[in-house]
């Protein structure tokens, strides 16, 4: 029988891939109220009330400055960072008018037909820098 790996170090390791963000019971922790206030955003109401002052309707949450700000600039990517939820962060683009393949392709750096066309031709090439630690 083999040695229970350490929890820790075994968590440690999710965060050593490049480009990803594994949502783990942490990032849940942590972005809780971000998550809770972009699933608001569902009824019809609340997208009327965030449309209307989006800084009015955050201060109904009890977010961190840093993901206050990364909502209110749209900066999604800082959101994963902070413990949001790509799926509940859908409610916020799907909101702004934008596709999930729109608001994601922000997220890679390259256009929406860019962004498409990898995606229709099997995604992301598995070869490359598979560590962080490696790329330095």
């Amino acid at each position: 029988m083999s040695e229970p790996k350490d929890i820790h170090a075994y968590l440690a390791e999710f965060e050593d891939i490049p480009g990803t963000r594994v949502f783990t019971a942490a990032r849940a922790r942590q972005g809780y109220h971000m998550n809770q206030f972009a699933m608001s955003l569902m009824k019809p109401e609340n997208r009327e009330r965030w449309k209307a002052d989006e800084a009015a309707y955050l201060d109904g949450w009890p977010l961190s400055a840093d993901q206050r700000e990364a909502i209110l600039s749209r900066d999604y990517n800082r959101c994963l960072d902070l413990g949001g939820n790509i799926y509940f962060l859908a409610k916020v683009f799907s909101t702004d008018g934008l596709s999930f393949v729109q608001a994601v392709s922000t997220m890679t750096g390259v256009s929406v037909e860019d962004y498409q066309a990898m995606m229709n031709a099997g995604g992301r090439s598995p070869d490359g820098v598979r560590s962080k630690k490696d790329s330095r």
